[in-house]
């Protein structure tokens, strides 16, 4: 009975958690190389720098991932393991993106200095705070259907929490509704709002959740780089759902990471409503599968799922791309590329919500392989992944942008956004209504194919190797399950 209870009381306060965390995560992630290009005036070299900056961060967190996975495995304090660094990465991350999105007296190479910096402690902070909070899940429960619904559940959240930043910071900093009447000041307030929110919903987690510390009693792991290497390389399942998640990851963030943002200004005008109102269909009818998942985890097996997603992910950035290159840009070409993105999204949340699920299915795994649950080692992939696919992400979208001269427009968008900020009755929409008509047919449509074509692709790819190389379908895990616990039967008796 007690153990209901807590389970219950589990389900409500660890995904509340991760609301304020994720609008964090969207801000940084998906808006901050926009935030650069239309209030920075980038050469063609800064801006390679600076895309650079944002790989090489992510190559570091090749190391640091697994590492801050390790330590928290080590930690020992009466608060656990995982919410020491809950805390401490929430507080850090939050006033590292204030300080990335507040810096207006900094331009030319002295901001790519700056950013490169702010991006590196970024990726420092945000890690202690996503490794902890993830690798919470296998210590809440080891049964798969009240794993599934954890795991839906905080997904779900995390989706409101970036659905949210996604809808409303378009909305606040673009355009005639910008705070402030300018991009600058939108973006610095917009920051400082979002950062104070994450510790906030953190403190559900941090006071809400009562964790499985049955681990504590042993010894700390020492930390050691040959264990994290074992530990990955050691799990043949483990590698080929990392490098699936890979692929699946950057694919769904292509649209997000500011390639859909500009297509739409390019193609129907440089409001942020627009936008918002793009990103804010696209996402919601992720929602149903979210909600619905674990009842739908019930039903189809995970394999069969996914041959539906990809049909549906299919139809979703054809209708995109077809959409795009017949009609003319009038709203109903609006709102018919903005269905194909629902359909779209939808496919890709779901094979995320199956990846997220295939991916925390390996400690039991590795349990049975190896005789270590390896669980915060493990967890720590998936944000690596994440984080990773979104540094290519932002190396194909700047390719895009260069390739396609986006930034001849952006910089001239820059330079207006920066005098409203000096001069309040400075005409910024009139001026940058001039630039956009000016946008060649050629420029949208690498923009276009860029994110539908692409992330199709990548998306195709993954849903292949995941039906021939990922072995744990339902009955496997099952009986790896049964085995375990057959396992700790016979060391208790």
């Amino acid at each position: 009975m007690a153990h209901t209870k807590r389970v219950r009381k589990n389900l409500i306060m660890y995904p509340l958690g991760t609301v304020g965390r994720d609008m964090v995560y969207a801000l940084f992630a998906n808006f901050l190389l926009t935030f650069v290009l239309i209030t920075k005036n980038l050469t063609a070299a800064q801006l390679t720098a600076i895309t650079a900056i944002m790989v090489a961060a992510r190559i570091f967190d090749a190391l640091n991932d697994p590492i801050m996975g390790n330590i928290i495995e080590k930690t020992r304090t009466k608060w656990g393991k995982f919410k020491p660094w809950l805390l401490s990465g929430c507080i850090t991350s939050s006033a590292v993106v204030i300080a990335a999105f507040n810096n207006s007296g900094i331009n030319g190479w002295g901001f790519v200095v700056y950013f490169g910096v702010i991006y590196f402690l970024y990726s420092i902070t945000y890690t202690m705070n996503d490794i902890s909070y993830w690798g919470m899940v296998p210590a809440l429960s080891s049964d798969a259907d009240t794993r599934n619904q954890f795991t839906s559940r905080a997904t779900l959240f995390a989706g409101i929490g970036s659905t949210l930043a996604s809808v409303l910071i378009p909305m606040l900093t673009t355009g005639g509704m910008a705070i402030g009447g300018n991009a600058v000041t939108a973006y610095g307030v917009v920051a400082i709002v979002i950062c104070i929110l994450s510790p906030l919903f953190a403190m559900f987690t941090l006071f809400g959740v009562q964790e499985n510390r049955s681990d504590m009693s042993k010894p700390a792991p020492k930390i050691s780089l040959k264990m994290i290497v074992k530990t990955i390389t050691g799990n043949d399942q483990l590698m080929w759902i990392s490098l699936i998640f890979l692929l699946q990851q950057i694919g769904n963030g292509l649209v997000v990471g500011g390639l859909g943002s500009f297509y739409i200004y390019f193609e129907f005008g440089y409001a942020g409503g627009l936008y918002s109102l793009f990103t804010m269909l696209g996402m919601s009818v992720t929602a149903f599968l979210m909600i619905f998942y674990p009842m739908i985890s019930r039903r189809l097996q995970r394999k069969r799922l996914m041959g539906i997603l990809q049909n549906v992910g299919i139809v979703g950035y054809l209708t995109m791309l077809l959409a795009g290159l017949f009609m003319p840009a009038t709203m109903i070409k609006f709102y018919i590329i903005t269905v194909g993105y629902m359909l779209a999204n939808f496919g890709q949340y779901g094979f995320y919500l199956v990846m997220m699920i295939s991916i925390i299915n390996t400690v039991e795994y590795n349990e049975h392989k190896h005789g270590e649950r390896a669980e915060a080692i493990i967890s720590s992939l998936r944000p690596f992944l994440t984080k990773l696919g979104s540094a290519i992400c932002v190396a194909l979208t700047s390719a895009t942008y260069l390739i396609f001269r986006v930034t001849e427009i952006t910089n001239g968008i820059s330079s207006a956004e920066n005098a409203a900020a000096m001069d309040a009755a400075y005409d910024k929409n009139g001026v940058i209504s001039t630039l956009l008509s000016n946008v060649q047919r050629g420029q949208s449509l690498g923009l276009l194919i860029a994110m539908t074509i692409v992330p199709l692709a990548f998306m195709l790819v993954a849903f292949f190797l995941y039906r021939a190389k990922y072995k744990l379908d339902e009955s496997e895990y099952e009986r790896i399950c049964k085995e375990l616990e057959y396992r700790r039967s016979l060391v208790n008796e």
